[in-house]
């Protein structure tokens, strides 16, 4: 990978005040983290995943069945799907959506009913870019043409995810500071909802991933060249959110810790942009990878990504979580225990399996923590 921008970004106006808990030998999978104000009861996460359900970007009782099933399976953190800013954030149309307050209530009945079940309920707020108004992926995923429920685009530079899509429209100055302040409201809105911890999006090739590469940034201004200017929306971004967040509520940033393409976005860059979120007043880095541009080849299997969570802890002493094919109870405790990340996020295995975390406790030799009602019938003997 590429060690090019790796000049400092000390220029943004953030600084160092974020402690955090280091792992200690002792610390394994089930053990309970303190971050901030909010204890998670394990390092069980379930990782943000698009359900394409939505209607107008309103949740409904898909949503509360689906993030509230997992809450009763034991997770100690349960995400949301990302939560679109504003309409023309989402991926497709049936995104989940927090651009309006209408959007609350709803949210709402959901930070609830997993509050209830004794998990904490987390929030991703996320901006599409290039890569929004497109249909769902099992109907092909193909962009949407304006006629067809698609609309313009935006991204830092007139460059399509793919090359036969319309370019998106370029964000100017004005246009930036909307997005950013459709951030800040919309974490104003998370945080009414009654949601618990809030991630920024910043992977993936959305819009602020688009603005962090040089391959899909080749701005002139402020926001495009160098590392600082390309951090800068992002860092812009978590300030305006932390200045409407508690002091004691905890914020994540999901990150793309490469492109898997050369000259791109590589793990130096991230190390670098992580320490300056950290200064920000980030208190954990979830590490993912890749889906900036379509030709990267990207060396998928167990733990893939784990390296870049133990390489960013280790460099930006900050919290991090470790994502991608994570599926046995051994490995994701190993990940934990090995200190290479504090948390484990899983996704597919998530889907496959909503009792996930309760199996873990089992196979790792703890009595499973079931809610009253399934553990009455569970542990009575006949």
């Amino acid at each position: 990978m590429s060690n090019s921008g790796q000049e400092s970004t000390k220029q943004h106006g953030c600084r160092s005040d974020v402690a955090h808990d280091r792992n200690l030998p002792d610390v394994d999978l089930l053990s309970p983290l303190q971050v901030r104000g909010v204890q998670l009861r394990n390092r069980i996460v379930v990782s943000p995943m698009c359900q394409y359900s939505s209607r107008e970007g309103f949740a409904d009782d898909w949503h509360l069945v689906h993030l509230g099933s997992r809450a009763v399976g034991g997770a100690g953190l349960v995400f949301t799907e990302a939560a679109a800013v504003s309409p023309e954030g989402r991926i497709t149309p049936a995104d989940l959506g927090i651009w309006s307050d209408a959007h609350i209530e709803q949210l709402a009945r959901i930070a609830h009913f997993i509050d209830r079940m004794g998990s904490v309920a987390g929030i991703q707020l996320a901006h599409a870019g290039r890569k929004a108004g497109c249909a769902p992926p099992w109907t092909g995923g193909a962009r949407l043409p304006e006629s067809g429920g698609g609309w313009q685009t935006v991204a830092p530079s007139a460059l399509p995810f793919n090359g036969e899509d319309p370019p998106p429209r370029v964000l100017d100055a004005d246009g930036i500071e909307n997005v950013i302040n459709q951030f800040r409201d919309a974490a104003k809105r998370a945080i009414t909802a009654g949601f618990r911890i809030i991630e920024l999006h910043s992977a993936h090739g959305y819009l602020l991933h688009e603005f962090l590469s040089p391959l899909s940034n080749q701005r002139t201004d402020e926001y495009g060249g160098s590392l600082e200017n390309r951090t800068r929306i992002v860092l812009r971004t978590v300030r305006a959110l932390r200045e409407v967040m508690p002091a004691d509520m905890p914020l994540f940033v999901r990150i793309s810790a490469t492109d898997w393409v050369d000259k791109g976005w590589d793990i130096d860059q991230s190390v670098e942009l992580s320490k300056e979120l950290k200064a920000c007043g980030v208190d954990l880095i979830d590490c993912s990878s890749g889906a900036l541009v379509p030709h990267a080849v990207i060396p998928v299997g167990k733990n893939f990504q784990v390296p870049f969570a133990a390489r960013i802890k280790e460099d930006a002493d900050i919290l991090t979580g470790a994502v991608g094919l994570i599926t046995e109870a051994d490995q994701a405790n190993e990940i934990i225990t090995s200190g290479s990340a504090d948390l484990a996020f899983l996704a597919r295995e998530m889907l496959r399996e909503p009792y996930w975390a309760l199996k873990a406790e089992q196979i790792l030799g703890q009595e499973p923590h079931w809610q009253t009602p399934y553990g009455y019938a569970v542990r009575r003997r006949r």
